[in-house]
């Protein structure tokens, strides 16, 4: 039987192109990669990515359009729940999957319990990212949706190299992401590692228009103050070698990561990782990182100065990381999307 038509919807400020995509659309390339057949409806700041359907249709009008022509049998609608909820009575005979990569309860059309219990009930799947959001959606209520944690294509990523003696942070340079922790923590501790450097890759956005916000102007005076080489934001290939050279990589986020799919690439890298843990990012690494609050400064200093003077205790955790992140090899998870794509029914046991 002939694989079924699928349709994939990206939320309104994901760009499906090389050098621009953000987050999102980097999870929704890798699956659609592995799983052929699929179209993706959204914009592209230049040529899309290469090997998958594409459809330039943004708003909701042109993709309700677009859809009308497609006439797919499965419909995957990402961080638009409003949307979803409503091409679910616009294609009855479509299955309607919502993905969600943030929390839901901050979301419009999620925030009440009705709304939340409304998607359940209504749509095929409602997936989030991580047993974290979830737990989440699941407030207030007796069932919850399922989980299917983002991929990471581990054929793709540079070969693995000789690890140069640098701390990298990877990510947006937000408050949220605690770039001023990171540099706070490089500022206590690089004068007392001779031979080791420290590397910040980012923006406030994705994508080589990123703004030069005054929180981004104000971190890349303070990282030159404290030593520190500030790159900005750089094209996803470019993240990924500095990771690749890093012995180790800091994820210091303040906020409750829906996910975490930087700290992800650096286990799969070979970078020992220092994470704060909060959100989905202990959830991703498990025993595989050591964890410090990005508010607590010396705590965060001392990770690294642990990690950047025992050798054998650095590699062992970069060891533990590389086998961590196998279990979210794309091809895997690949496999758990085709069951959430199938049949009626929840895969996930009911909350009591």
């Amino acid at each position: 039987m002939a694989d079924p038509r699928i349709a994939i919807v990206l939320p309104l400020g994901e760009s499906f192109s090389p050098g621009s995509a953000g987050a999102i659309a980097m999870v929704v390339r890798r699956f659609a990669l592995a799983l052929p057949g699929a179209v993706v409806l959204g914009q592209a700041k230049g040529a899309p990515f290469p090997g998958i359907g594409f459809i330039a249709a943004r708003k909701a009008k042109a993709v309700i359009r677009a859809l009308a022509t497609l006439r797919p049998e499965i419909i995957e609608v990402h961080q638009r729940p409003r949307l979803a909820l409503a091409l679910s009575w616009l294609f009855p005979r479509a299955r309607v999957l919502l993905f969600l990569h943030n929390d839901p309860l901050t979301m419009r059309g999620l925030k009440s319990r009705f709304e939340r219990r409304l998607m359940l009930r209504r749509l095929h799947r409602v997936v989030c990212v991580s047993a974290h959001l979830a737990a989440r959606y699941a407030t207030g209520l007796h069932a919850a949706p399922e989980v299917l944690h983002n991929p990471i294509t581990l054929a793709e990523l540079p070969p693995p190299r000789a690890k140069d003696k640098l701390i990298l942070f990877a990510g947006r340079v937000v408050a949220d992401k605690g770039a001023d922790a990171f540099i706070a923590a490089c500022r206590a501790t690089l004068p007392h590692l001779p031979g080791w450097s420290a590397r910040m890759v980012g923006g406030d956005r994705f994508g080589p228009d990123s703004p030069e916000t005054s929180y981004v102007a104000a971190m890349r005076a303070a990282a030159a103050e404290a030593g520190i080489a500030f790159l900005g934001a750089r094209p996803h290939d470019e993240v990924l070698a500095e990771m690749t050279r890093a012995a180790i990589a800091v994820v210091p986020s303040r906020w409750a990561e829906p996910f975490g799919l930087s700290a992800l690439e650096a286990l799969a890298s070979g970078a020992a990782l220092i994470s704060s843990g909060r959100g989905g990012l202990r959830e991703i690494s498990g025993d595989a990182a050591l964890y410090a609050a990005p508010d607590e400064p010396e705590a965060l200093a001392g990770a690294i100065l642990t990690l950047a003077r025992n050798d054998a205790a650095r590699e062992a955790l970069a060891e533990a990381g590389r086998k961590r992140a196998r279990a979210f090899d794309t091809p895997l998870l690949a496999e758990r999307l085709q069951a959430l794509r199938g049949g009626a029914g929840s895969l996930n046991p009911v909350l009591e």
